[in-house]
């Protein structure tokens, strides 16, 4: 598991946040790759259009007659070879929907998430608590983390509507649930701030130098120490054979 910067309300640094399970440090390139591609390929509308030489206007009559005239043979004047005419394979309307299955939609994510981890630029916070929308909170709260003039991911537990409009008007700033949250969003933001309530973490309010050996203690005994299990003992045992008694009882009736 993964540990992250913890900030209050404030932005003053509380500690160290230790991510859930599903943070596993594990990136997957071809997953991204593909859930990028997917989503850049549905924003396109595929509105885009070209006339072929069947919907361009005129050129019912041939040019001139087939010979005798020097010229090459032409048969009408909206032909491609012709200014004016039409185009040949030509970019026709067609829908670019590209759909991905739901766990490679989740293995992208889970990557995505885990990239910005890894490189130190996804951060726990406390839930902002606003009263009515206050843009200018937002501003101060994101200059406070150095994240002025950044592009930032604010991902909350529920959908805020506060939180929403006081950060509207910010640019390059995006405020979302953590849950509708896709890979490409994620890695479009420089920085990504998680409500503390969005996850199923554990808070270390230690300092991070005397937090690792804590957390490093925590993960054994999650992981259940170092003791082995033991041996399993097989139930099958060897079944008594009874076709020597049996011999040796017939031997001893013919000598009675």
């Amino acid at each position: 598991m993964l540990e992250v910067p913890h900030f209050s309300a404030t932005a003053e640094r509380r500690g160290t946040f230790l991510l859930p399970a599903e943070f596993d440090g594990v990136v997957n390139r071809a997953a991204l790759h593909q859930a990028v591609r997917a989503y850049l390929n549905n924003q396109r509308q595929g509105t885009h259009a070209t006339k072929t030489r069947g919907l361009v206007s005129g050129g019912n009559q041939k040019p001139w007659r087939q010979k005798g005239t020097g010229r090459a043979r032409q048969g009408s004047i909206r032909a491609p070879q012709w200014r004016g005419g039409g185009t040949v394979f030509g970019p026709m309307p067609r829908s670019y929907r590209t759909e991905l299955p739901r766990k490679l939609k989740q293995l992208a994510r889970r990557s995505a998430l885990n990239a910005r981890a890894k490189e130190e630029r996804l951060y726990v916070i406390e839930p902002l608590q606003l009263e009515r929308p206050r843009t200018r909170v937002v501003a101060e709260f994101l200059s406070k983390l150095g994240l002025a003039g950044s592009k930032v991911l604010i991902l909350t537990a529920n959908y805020r509507s506060e939180i929403y409009l006081s950060a509207r008007n910010l640019p390059g700033v995006t405020v979302m649930p953590y849950s509708q949250a896709s890979a490409y969003e994620i890695l479009r933001a420089q920085a990504v701030l998680i409500e503390r309530t969005a996850l199923d973490g554990r808070v270390l309010e230690r300092p991070v130098a005397e937090a690792e050996p804590a957390a490093a203690s925590e993960r054994e005994t999650l992981r259940g120490g170092t003791e082995t299990a033991p041996k399993k003992v097989s139930k099958k045992a060897k079944a008594p054979d009874t076709r020597k008694k049996t011999t040796t009882a017939r031997k001893k009736s013919k000598d009675a």
